[in-house]
């Protein structure tokens, strides 16, 4: 497969990701890997918010899927890298353990990897298909 396919497949996998976690932010359901912190407690605005957020995620990976373009992809993978930085250091500086006694942080590092592991295919993909 070439890169531009490749590429293309990792952007139409972003935008069904960011689209099922703007679906289960939207209907409030807590479903690790759509929900980051998932066993946190959270406000029924906060989860429309979220929701708005990630449908807004979708449509950028999308738009990126139907006509992938330098800039806005470069855009894609500055806001991804900010992202992951800032879920980094929420998992790090938060006391979870305050929020409920059976909330293991361990899988919000572990799903921040993951999207990690995702960003970096991302680029590698980026640099032999269009940079």
């Amino acid at each position: 497969m070439n890169n531009i396919k490749i590429l293309k497949a990792l952007l139409f996998i972003g935008a069904a990701y960011f689209f099922m976690v703007g679906c289960a932010h939207f209907m409030e359901w807590k479903i690790p890997g759509l929900y980051v912190y998932f066993n946190v407690p959270s406000l029924a605005y906060q989860d429309k918010i979220i929701s708005l957020l990630a449908f807004g995620w979708a449509g950028f990976f999308y738009a990126s899927f139907l006509s992938p373009t330098k800039n806005l992809i470069k855009s894609i993978l500055f806001i991804g890298a900010l992202a992951i930085i800032l879920l980094t250091v929420i998992n790090v500086t938060t006391d979870f353990k305050s929020l409920g006694r059976a909330i293991d942080p361990r899988w919000f590092h572990l799903e921040t990897a993951v999207l990690f592991l995702y960003w970096l295919s991302l680029v590698k993909a980026l640099t032999g298909a269009i940079l």
